[in-house]
């Protein structure tokens, strides 16, 4: 009799249909052991003694591993192939240990990136010792992430009101989205116009081209700052006489990209499925870990938290063989693809994310998967085969038109693809800022001193953009790119910054908060060199090393905490009134500014004399008067004093067609609501909550009505009978099945959401 170790119960589900009599599979559900949050669990004076606590609700799972090892001979861990699964299998291990419950068993640790029989009974004959390197490296991380959330945590607690917690990687990303809306706060947009012609040669059809000269002097993407000076170049190309003065063509091969790794599968799911961090990974881990198909439980894709862009031999054959079947030769290149990863730690290195079965097709399971788990595994099907693919061949195309007289030029740019190669299969997609696409198109064929006529010109007003918000995808990219995090924790971190109240996602953007503009200004003062970008990327590069056995975790701890304890105590003798000066100073444009170029104002705008400051209450900061008690003003942080004002006024919508009823938009104590008529004697009107992250400017008649209809019905869930209610409540939007209610995620949407996604959230409580 073996006894299996898994982490979820889809996985042990799985595996026990493929191990079959003389296994039992169980699951942890995640970490039996943790550090508790109190003060010990990370000795600092015992040379970092970790001190572990049961995780609740372990209990009962590590009791009924021991009770199966009394009729067992074998204890297999076959936990996840990273730190994490590594931490976990050491401490199922140590708990058994240190009861006695193995006694003379065998233990293995064994690991498979795929959730295949194949995978896994390969894996059962190649059992291995845990790899106590990769476990100091978790247990590393997470005594950095308490000493740093524990300490620096309650020191916000005593100092700061209103603010939850900070934490080592937390704290860094979200001072990556402070920082990109200062810039967004403090960009003056540049008026400019952009010339363009429509210009035909008499053959081949009318193509645009853009003003690049004018009287000798480049013209850049603002250079024509008027609408004068735009007008008097429209009326130049319209008067000109223009001859093709150069064609320049260049042929170009462009080459796959490399199959996913964690963070670029969260990136492309964003740009194409407009699925968020979590949904992603969400619907990866239930792909990995297996679903039925045709009576039999299977997993899809391979492990999916990797740094890895490489794939097996054996998965390279499939896919040429996939190629090669259902392409043109010309589409399979002569010798394989080989990806090399940019992962230093080859200890942990796994394949990219694919399917484990690449003849397995998208159209195979269509029908058979939920609709997102069907189109996340189209894409990864996709991306994967493509990168095996021959590279695509573009015929690239400048023109040059030159007006008579010499004093403008025109240019035009265009693509015609000769073969599309992988390009048949996938395509990238387009970040939201991702510009013109004027290349993909191809221009009609000239030669050198060909007449050009000017069909039409004209001018655009534009103006300059600030740079984009970050979204979770982009958010996730730039922390790589830093080499901040890795693709165990993307998720997480993304999580905690809305969990906190530090950012909120607004059109699938972040937005800092109030809350989380405070907790950067005091962090960027007190203990700025902890969180500084290079920092956090060495230190990671230090959490690689211990992996690698190369660093003992006992001086990466060492030499961390002996600085940051200095820093600690100083910012803990310090007072109130000091630390609320110093983050009112360092927010001075963001609290009493409201518009670029716009000047400070801090007068009271209710007494004579009186003087605004930022102050910090029991629900978090606000700005107030420093006459109180004398002058009572307040308002909210970071809001513009006639905004204010306009708040508290109730915004016509229109009427509602069923009552005749007037539909207003007001602001209360909770935020925004929606109201139907005036109050009634009781001072009741109906009303309906606005869902945190939509702003006011989209609330129209027919959302206020929608809002107001809240609980609304979804269905009826196909296997329990049960209705699924949809709501809005406190603390966001809700899902109810039954007695049950599931919180709803933020990227999506409680007024349209529908059955099916209704159903698997509600499965995967």
């Amino acid at each position: 009799m073996h006894v299996v170790v898994v982490e979820s119960t889809a996985k042990a589900r799985t595996i026990r249909d493929y191990l079959g009599a003389g296994y039992q599979v169980l699951a942890t559900r995640g970490h039996v052991k943790d550090l508790p949050a109190k003060e010990g669990s990370v000795d600092t004076a015992q040379d970092f003694a970790l001190v572990y606590t049961i995780m609740p609700g372990a209990g009962p799972t590590l009791g009924a591993i021991a009770t199966a090892l009394r009729d067992a001979d074998t204890l297999v861990l076959a936990t996840d192939p990273d730190r994490e699964g590594e931490a976990i299998a050491w401490q199922v291990l140590t708990w058994l240990q240190d009861r006695d419950v193995l006694k003379d068993r065998t233990v293995q640790r064994v690991v498979f990136h795929e959730v295949t029989p194949e995978a896994v009974h390969e894996a059962m004959a190649r059992p291995r010792e845990i790899d106590m390197d990769l476990v100091r490296a978790q247990q590393t991380r997470r005594a950095l992430d308490y000493l740093v959330g524990f300490h620096l945590s309650a020191l916000l607690w005593r100092k700061v009101r209103g603010v939850r917690s900070a934490g080592r990687v937390q704290s860094v990303s979200l001072r990556l989205i402070c920082a990109r809306e200062s810039e967004i706060e403090e960009f003056e947009p540049k008026e400019y116009w952009r010339v363009d012609a429509i210009v035909s040669t008499g053959v081949g059809g009318a193509f645009r081209a853009r003003l690049s000269r004018l009287d000798g002097e480049l013209v850049d993407r603002t250079a024509i700052g008027s609408a004068a000076r735009a007008g008097q170049a429209v009326r130049r190309i319209r008067e000109g006489d223009f001859r093709v003065a150069a064609v320049e063509r260049d042929r170009l091969r462009r080459n796959p990209v490399p199959p996913f790794t964690t963070s670029t599968l969260q990136q492309e799911a964003s740009r194409q499925l407009g699925f968020g961090v979590r949904k992603t990974m969400h619907l990866a881990q239930t792909l990995y870990e297996g679903v039925e198909l045709d009576g039999e439980t299977s997993g899809l894709l391979t492990y999916v938290r990797t740094d890895s862009v490489t794939m097996s031999k054996a998965a390279i054959a499939a896919v040429r063989r996939l190629i090669q079947a259902n392409f043109s030769s010309e589409y399979l290149p002569r010798n394989p693809r080989r990806f090399r990863t940019r992962t230093r730690n080859t200890q942990e290195a796994h394949e990219a994310i694919r399917p484990t079965d690449l003849a397995r097709t998208p159209d195979q399971v269509e029908g058979r998967l939920g609709e997102d788990e069907a189109k996340l595994y189209a894409l990864v099907w996709k991306r994967a085969v493509a990168s095996q693919m021959a590279a695509a061949r573009l015929d690239r195309t400048r023109v040059e038109l030159v007006s008579e007289s010499g004093d403008i030029v025109l240019t035009a740019t265009g693509s015609q693809t000769l073969f599309d190669g992988f390009l048949r299969l996938y395509r990238e997609g387009r970040d939201e800022d991702g510009g013109d696409d004027e290349r993909d198109r191809a221009l009609p064929a000239m030669v050198t001193d060909e007449r050009a006529f000017v069909v039409e010109a004209r001018s655009e007003r534009r103006f300059t953009l600030p740079p984009p918000r970050y979204t979770e995808a982009s958010l996730v990219r730039r922390l790589e790119e830093l080499g901040i995090g890795r693709p165990s924790t993307y998720a997480a971190i993304v999580d905690v910054l809305r969990a906190r109240g530090y950012a909120v996602l607004y059109r699938r953007h972040f937005v800092p908060t109030e809350r989380g503009r405070i907790v950067t200004a005091f962090l960027e003062e007190y203990f700025e060199p902890w969180i500084a970008y290079r920092f956090t990327t060495e230190l990671e590069a230090d959490l690689d090393r211990v992996a690698e056995g190369a660093m003992a975790y006992r001086g990466v701890l060492g030499s961390f905490w002996g600085t940051f304890e200095q820093a600690l105590g100083n910012a803990a003798g310090l007072g109130r009134d000091e630390i609320r000066a110093t983050v009112e100073s360092a927010l001075e444009r963001f609290i009493f500014a409201a518009s670029p170029g716009r000047p400070v104002e801090r007068t009271c705008p209710s007494c004579s004399d009186g003087w605004l400051g930022l102050k910090f209450g029991r629900y978090g900061a606000f700005i107030g008067c420093l006459n109180y008690p004398e002058c009572r003003y307040t308002r909210p942080l970071g809001t513009d004093p006639a905004d204010h004002q306009r708040k508290l006024e109730p915004v016509p919508l229109g009427t509602d067609p069923d009552t005749g009823l007037l539909l207003t938009l007001r602001h209360g104590h909770f935020g925004h609501y929606v109201q139907l008529g005036d109050n009634d004697a009781d001072g009741r009107a109906p009303r309906g909550t606005v869902p945190t992250g939509m702003k006011p400017d989209e609330i129209t008649p027919e959302v206020a009505r929608a809002l107001l209809a809240m609980p609304r019905t979804i269905g009826v869930h196909p296997d329990t009978g049960k209705t699924i209610l949809a709501g809005i409540g406190l603390y966001g939007s809700w899902l109810k099945h039954g007695a049950i209610y599931v919180s709803l995620p933020d990227d999506e949407d409680v007024l349209t959401i529908g059955l099916n996604r209704a159903v698997a959230l509600v499965d995967t409580r």
